[in-house]
């Protein structure tokens, strides 16, 4: 199997802010297009794609999220500077020097300004950059911006795909790298014991929304979450900080700050992660959370639920970097778990 990098690029670099996915979603149901029994969407823009298995009685959810960290439009003043809301969770010093696209009538490219070094005080320079010490610049005056846009209109960053070594760069690899993966394991599964449900979720940077629709619509028996997770395999880290590795193997989630994952779920997805040679670290993530929180606790009787989680350095970042091989060690666990989940003891003891 080889990461089909033209493919992962088309996915990262479309624009898809919070309750925003309509091009992602476009891509997605162009791709997945005759590999599934039934696809669906609900009225929140969760899109399900549905494969019948041997026994319909149990049914499968796996969610990748579509949407992207992005921002609305709150304000524009007097000389066309826009002023905005962060959608989902922004650490403010990577908004310095950044290109971003605004999404009025016509997309617009934008800068992220601030104030200049040259005039701050030196109180100012030793401060920690904040959110609102930013605005967006269109390069335009007050009167055509408001032609093409308006408040509530939203705003992604731009930059594209590229490799490096082994690795994957771009902004949004959290999470359209899982929505490749999913896509990809989806055009792989063939005899599935249960019905599985493929789901290509949004909102989940502002709270995990599409997927708790998503979950109390499926009431899944079982259930896999599939997202980044934190790879601080960075100079001056320390082992107990580095979470996981990059090109170390998938990640196992154990634990994040919404969700302890079943203890069944882990132990199963280690022993299929053996069993087919598959290379897997372990993830405990002590903040952040995923879909897998949804699927968990949404539907009438909860699921059996645990995660896939791809390494990633630099998440929410323009410049998120994954390896090639764990990419494709997530479709390979994925697809083995999903095909033998018939053949494992899920009671409770």
């Amino acid at each position: 199997m080889k990461t089909n990098v033209k493919l992962l690029a088309q996915i990262c670099e479309v624009a898809g802010a919070p309750g925003h996915e309509q091009r992602v979603r476009e891509i997605v149901l162009k791709n997945i297009d005759g590999i599934a029994d039934q696809i669906e969407q609900d009225n929140l823009g969760n899109i399900y794609a549905i494969k019948k298995g041997k026994d319909s009685s149990k049914r499968v959810m796996i969610a990748a999220h579509m949407d992207e960290i992005g921002f609305m439009v709150k304000h524009i003043d007097n000389n066309g500077f826009l002023r905005f809301h962060t959608l989902g969770g922004f650490d403010a010093k990577t908004l310095t020097a950044q290109r971003v696209i605004v999404h009025g009538k016509k997309d617009l490219i934008g800068v992220m300004g601030s104030k200049p070094i040259h005039i701050m005080t030196p109180e100012e320079r030793n401060k920690p950059v904040q959110i609102h010490d930013f605005f967006i610049d269109l390069g335009l005056p007050h009167a055509e911006v408001i032609k093409q846009v308006s408040i509530g209109d939203v705003v992604t960053r731009d930059r594209q795909l590229i490799e490096m070594g082994d690795c994957v760069n771009c902004k949004s690899i959290d999470n359209r790298v899982a929505v490749y993966i999913l896509m990809e394991t989806l055009k792989l599964l063939k005899d599935c014991p249960y019905d599985v449900y493929g789901v290509f979720s949004v909102q989940e940077e502002v709270g995990i929304r599409g997927a708790n629709v998503a979950a109390h619509n499926i009431n899944p028996t079982f259930g896999f979450g599939l997202d980044t997770t934190i790879a601080y395999d960075l100079p001056d880290s320390k082992p107990e900080e580095q979470i996981t590795k990059l090109g170390e193997g998938v990640a196992i989630k154990l634990m994040d700050a919404s969700t302890i994952c079943d203890y069944r779920m882990v132990k199963y997805q280690k022993e299929i992660a053996d069993k087919f040679e598959i290379k897997w670290q372990p993830e405990v993530l002590p903040m952040g959370g995923t879909d897998t929180a949804g699927i968990q606790r949404m539907g009438k009787t909860g699921a059996i639920a645990g995660a896939i989680s791809i390494p990633t350095r630099h998440l929410h970042q323009v410049i998120e970097m994954a390896h090639k091989s764990d990419i494709e060690a997530s479709i390979l666990l994925l697809k083995h778990c999903i095909e033998n989940l018939d053949q494992f003891d899920w009671s409770l003891k």
